[in-house]
């Protein structure tokens, strides 16, 4: 539960670079963001708490009341930051895009390079064994995936996501407008998405998921690739 803690609290210090979610339901985002330490301390332990238990028992018998035990908290503590149990699962899946967005930025140092087929797949390799070593995201991802509330919520949190991979792409397809690029970059993301967590169905890994996974894009990227290069030498 310590470890669990630490690192909430590290991700808590990175989520500034995640935008709001422009245009979400008012009820999916936090009453307040803790300002002072005991506060936040409070606000992570919850997070911590309703992380563990959503992996525990599945997002229909997990209950506030529950994480605010679990956390140690007052139930009326909890409330003071989140209306309900789908503006918690709203901003656990917010604190998984920072760690996300923190390994593609280090992957945008690496690219453009002649070798960019490899260093995707090392970062999908990457990926993958974060979803393996840490089932709290697919518990995450299906919980988010539960209401057209927080579906829409995570599809803005993609979407920003995709904005940070848009730049990655620019580079392969550099006569591309940027919303077509944007566009590239919302399907590489959702496809990502979709098949880490269909790799971890189960409770089990399945390593062919994930070469399926670099398949797909690597040849979604390079046929896109020659469509723009042909097209521009009309």
């Amino acid at each position: 539960m310590e470890a669990a803690a630490s690192k909430q609290t590290g991700d808590a210090r990175a989520i500034a670079t995640i935008p709001e979610p422009t245009g979400a339901p008012e009820e999916l985002l936090p009453r307040r963001r803790p300002a002072q330490e005991r506060s936040r301390r409070k606000f992570e332990a919850i997070l911590a708490a309703a992380r563990e238990l959503l992996v525990e028992v599945g997002f229909e018998s997990f209950t506030c009341e529950e994480v605010a035990q679990r956390a140690a908290v007052p139930i009326g503590t909890l409330y003071q930051f989140f209306a309900n149990k789908y503006v918690i699962v709203c901003e656990l899946d917010r604190h998984d895009l920072v760690a996300v967005q923190r390994e593609l930025a280090a992957f945008a140092e690496e690219v453009p390079a002649l070798q960019w087929q490899q260093l995707l797949d090392r970062f999908l390799d990457h990926l993958a064994n974060l979803w393996l070593h840490d089932p709290s995201r697919r518990a995450v991802w299906h919980a988010v995936q539960s209401t057209p509330a927080t579906r829409a919520t995570a599809v803005i949190y993609e979407r920003t996501l995709a904005q940070q991979a848009a730049k990655v792409i620019a580079p392969l397809v550099p006569t591309a407008s940027p919303e077509y690029i944007q566009k590239i970059a919302e399907v590489c993301v959702h496809m990502v998405y979709s098949m880490l967590n269909f790799a971890v169905r189960d409770g089990q890994s399945h390593p062919e998921a994930i070469i399926e996974l670099k398949r797909m894009l690597n040849a979604y990227l390079k046929a896109t690739e020659r469509e723009i290069r042909h097209r521009s030498r009309r």
